[in-house]
């Protein structure tokens, strides 16, 4: 990686893997500036899962998942940090149950049900309301 200051290289001090998100954080020290900066590196759903739905396949999209979320919590005074959060953990739980990078919206559905009804039951009972899982 290069210093975001002076555009030199850099070497790792530190670095820690955080599971509950999946993500790694490093320190970098900049050996030209010496500058010290840390950044996080994430599992980007987008640009590694697809969505069956049927025979249809479709890219995956975290602000749509964001937003379904966030419109069932929309009675608790902080709606969007809670929303924010719960994505980050269903995207976490989703990316170890991906099968070669394709999720199906079922398998979106219920790990959100699950999260919701563990967090909050009247968001988990109008998400259901509006993301029906069809039955086998």
């Amino acid at each position: 990686m290069v210093c975001i200051y002076c555009s030199g290289k850099t070497k790792i001090v530190n670095s820690r893997h955080q599971k509950r998100l999946n993500q790694k954080w490093r320190r970098h020290l900049c050996t030209d500036c010496s500058a010290i900066f840390t950044t996080i590196e994430a599992f980007e759903p987008a640009s590694s899962l697809s969505v069956s739905s049927g025979k249809k396949v479709t890219a995956f999209d975290r602000e749509t998942l964001f937003i379904s979320i966030y419109e069932s919590l929309r009675h608790r005074p902080s709606a969007a940090s809670d929303a924010k959060a719960l994505t980050d953990t269903i995207l976490a739980r989703l990316a170890l149950q991906a099968e070669r990078a394709t999720l199906s919206r079922e398998k979106i559905v219920t790990t959100t049900t699950d999260a919701l009804k563990n967090f909050d039951r009247a968001a988990h009972t109008h998400y259901l309301a509006f993301h029906k899982i069809s039955p086998l």
